[in-house]
């Protein structure tokens, strides 16, 4: 995302400090990913899935038993998650497990969770 700070501009008071901010802001790919997986996010069930998850890896009934949803309802946001590369699974047998793709899950939701907490004492 280029943006030239020639043109003038009566509100710019420092160009130096716009053009160091503009060449760190995200791509429109990446803002389009980051987007996505806010939205993603932006469910309670499937925020409790990823906080069900943070600790271990569970199967779906077991998840479903865990969250307090259908194992259908969670197996529908799991495969929401998959999509978006929050969750990965593996198979043993009949059965399916699940875990977090990698701990950068578990920061984002804990970051966010740190931040709400904060906000409720």
């Amino acid at each position: 995302m280029k943006h030239s700070s020639n043109v003038a501009d009566p509100h710019l008071v420092d160009p130096d400090a716009v053009d160091d901010v503009r060449s760190r802001l995200c791509s429109e790919d990446e803002l389009t990913l980051l987007t996505d997986t806010f939205q993603i996010l932006a469910n309670p069930t499937r925020l409790q899935i990823i906080a069900a998850l943070a600790g271990r890896e569970l199967c779906v009934g077991d998840l479903a038993a865990a969250v307090g949803a259908s194992a259908s309802a969670v197996s529908h946001h799991l495969r929401q998650l998959r999509q978006m590369r929050l969750v990965r699974h593996r198979r043993d047998g009949k059965l399916s497990y699940y875990a977090l793709d990698d701990a950068h899950v578990a920061e984002l939701f804990d970051l966010g969770l740190d931040h709400v907490r904060e906000e409720l004492e």
